[in-house]
């Protein structure tokens, strides 16, 4: 069974001028357009396409990748706003995604991020994207590790930082208190997982947990330091806006660090700064 919105093994049973005709099983046989059928391609081979619907609502197949499928979260940009029906966004395909205005939480705007969900419109069968994103989301407790890397899609700024779609299933939460820049809605990144309490809510930070993270910030300070020359101005006394300002990091992980380097022998620690170990 072709399943629309997701990418599907068809085999080829025609060809014609207007391109190959993949067997759609029980439905009408689908059309992959002449301008992309892979060169060489015979009746009886099987390709993987993308499935989904041409302006007349007709199932036809593309041999591009979109953006997102039906069944993911996915931060799209608005291509254009039709006041009867709703945005159009770009997915990545010759038909763009409508984003309807009874989907909307907000009116967004052309040249704007919509971080939205994919699915079938079950009263026409079409593909359309939805920003009410709470509900769809994964009933099920997440099971993610603790320091675990995963990839967010910032969706909302809160009073205590942003939340975040996490790896296109939960939601988490990264803190502002523990950030040094301002994140942007849409904004796709990576981030790891700070906690996962008992009644399944999640805590995000952008840097690594624990000792993997005072490991990761030690490496760079020593990059740092060895292409200062073998010395940095900055030790225990230095402020922490200083410190954040020509380091990027907090004045603790700063601390954190260097312990870690001096205890390797890698660095000396003096009242005018860091340096290179000597021999």
């Amino acid at each position: 069974m072709v399943e629309i919105g997701k990418q599907n093994e068809l085999e080829i049973v025609n060809a014609s001028p207007q391109g190959l005709y993949l067997d759609g099983g029980d439905d009408e046989d689908i059309l992959l357009p002449k301008a992309q059928v892979p060169e060489n391609a015979e009746v009886g081979d099987v390709l993987s396409v993308f499935v989904y619907c041409d302006s007349e609502d007709r199932p036809i197949a593309t041999m591009k990748t979109p953006l997102a499928t039906v069944g993911q979260f996915a931060s799209l940009k608005v291509l254009e706003v039709n006041r009867k029906i709703g945005a159009f966004l770009d997915w990545g395909l010759e038909k763009d995604l409508l984003l309807p205005f009874g989907e909307q939480n907000e009116r967004v705007q052309a040249g704007e991020k919509a971080v939205v969900y994919i699915k079938i419109d079950p009263q026409n069968g079409r593909i359309v994207a939805s920003a009410k994103l709470r509900r769809f989301l994964s009933p099920y407790k997440p099971m993610y590790k603790v320091g675990a890397e995963v990839e967010l899609i910032v969706c909302e700024e809160t009073p205590l930082g942003y939340n975040a779609i996490v790896e296109r299933a939960h939601m988490g939460l990264l803190y502002k208190s523990e950030m040094t820049d301002r994140l942007d809605y849409g904004q796709t990144l990576k981030g790891f997982i700070k906690d996962v309490r008992p009644d399944g809510k999640i805590d995000l930070r952008i840097g690594e947990v624990g000792h993997k993270r005072v490991l990761s910030v030690a490496e760079d300070i020593f990059a740092a330091l060895v292409e200062a020359g073998g010395k940095l101005p900055f030790h225990d006394k230095s402020t922490p806006e200083e410190i954040r300002k020509h380091l990027g990091i907090s004045k603790k992980a700063f601390k954190q660090a260097i312990g870690s380097l001096y205890k390797q022998r890698r660095i000396q620690i003096e009242d005018s700064g860091i340096k290179l170990a000597e021999g």
